[in-house]
């Protein structure tokens, strides 16, 4: 890696101010009524002590890939999906980081069934949309037992508890999925407005991630189940823009306090944007959408959305647009628009162009400087 794959001090400092919406000591909000809810349920089905996971979200490299049994080469550990800090420590890109080392902690014991919670941020390169987020709320709930026969009627068991927790009476189904520290790994969907959505992901604790933390398969087993936070509030209240979370107009930061349904709130005029630049062929949404986040900073939150309406590879150009654009081999032509659309206020049309020029700036890699 190059020093540019790394995150600046100031990049770091930005990540790691972001607030931890599940964490109580930093406000209330709804976030932490549902995984309550979803924590008393399961509690209620079986005889397991529950324990707390939270640490500081720089993880060295090791516990996020390494010791959940991810391949040295695997695509999730290039730089466009992970955002490193040094070469052997990064930002977590999952809460499933912080688990192999909290199961050190059972070697030597007996008669143990718990429920490890982990909850909190974890820090992708990810779209820009109605749903989805730089830096999003994950819980992990891992269920511990000093008895090797934990098997797939647990995890169902837990899968019913969780959807009846987050989504009363929802139908769900279950579709096989590989975890590299999971056997018998499932997708769990439900069915929400017409459509099957996915809500969490589980399996059995695989048996050399428990080896790896100082457990023996023969005498230990377990579940572990990662569910999206921000998903999971938004199907319960039917919150229509992740957004939302977050927000600080009274008439939303009131709502994002209980589980009550989503109540409309008028949405103010979007001023739309489209660019056309030129970017390096692996570009997708989710690379540009983190550096647009990171061109903007603190006003990233004024986009609700970009697409890629048309896609162009140099070979694909005219002559003329080639020459023009300044485009090389390695190179695509994107047509990209933006939804400009504070949640508090009306842009301006200085105001929008302004915010448009930097995400230009931000993503555009040919020689010549054209905004449309």
């Amino acid at each position: 890696m190059s020093h540019a794959d790394y995150l600046t001090s100031d990049q770091l400092y930005r990540a790691l101010n972001v607030r931890d919406l599940t964490d109580p000591d930093q406000g209330r909000h709804a976030i932490q009524a549902l995984l309550q809810s979803v924590i008393d349920r399961l509690q209620s089905g079986w005889d397991s002590s529950i324990r707390y996971v939270r640490s500081s979200p720089v993880v060295p490299v090791r516990d996020n890939y390494d010791r959940l049994g991810y391949d040295p080469g695997d695509v999730t550990r290039a730089r466009r999906y992970t955002r490193y800090i040094s070469p052997a420590v990064m930002l977590r890109s999952h809460m499933s980081a912080e688990l192999p080392r909290a199961l050190e902690d059972y070697a030597g014991m007996s008669e143990v069934d718990e429920l490890l919670v982990a909850p909190g941020l974890v820090y992708r390169r990810d779209a820009v949309d109605r749903t989805h987020v730089g830096e999003p709320h994950q819980v992990d709930l891992w269920r511990i037992r000093s008895t090797p026969n934990t098997g797939d009627e647990d995890m169902l068991s837990m899968i019913g508890e969780l959807v009846e927790a987050v989504l009363p009476d929802a139908q769900w189904r279950t579709t096989d999925v590989a975890h590299p520290y999971t056997v018998g790994g499932r997708q769990i969907d439900v069915f929400h407005d017409g459509e099957w959505l996915e809500l969490a992901e589980c399996g059995r604790i695989h048996p050399e991630v428990l080896r790896g933390s100082g457990l023996d398969p023969e005498r230990w087993s377990g579940l572990a189940l990662g569910m999206g936070l921000e998903r999971a509030l938004m199907l319960r209240k039917g919150i229509p823009d992740i957004r939302y979370l977050r927000a600080e107009d009274p008439r939303i930061a009131t709502q994002m306090l209980t589980l009550d349904p989503w109540q409309h709130v008028s949405l103010l005029p979007a001023a739309r944007r489209d660019l056309s630049v030129v970017v390096d062929a692996e570009e997708d949404e989710e690379t540009l959408g983190d550096r647009i986040r990171v061109a903007l900073g603190d006003n990233a939150d004024v986009i609700e959305s970009l697409e890629v309406l048309s896609r162009t590879p140099h070979e694909g150009l005219p002559k003329a647009a080639r020459s023009r654009l300044g485009t090389q081999d390695g190179q695509v032509n994107l047509l990209i628009r933006i939804m400009l659309r504070p949640i508090d206020r009306t842009l301006t049309s200085d105001e929008a162009n302004v915010i448009r020029n930097v995400i230009y700036e931000a993503v555009h890699e040919g020689p010549v400087m054209e905004l449309i």
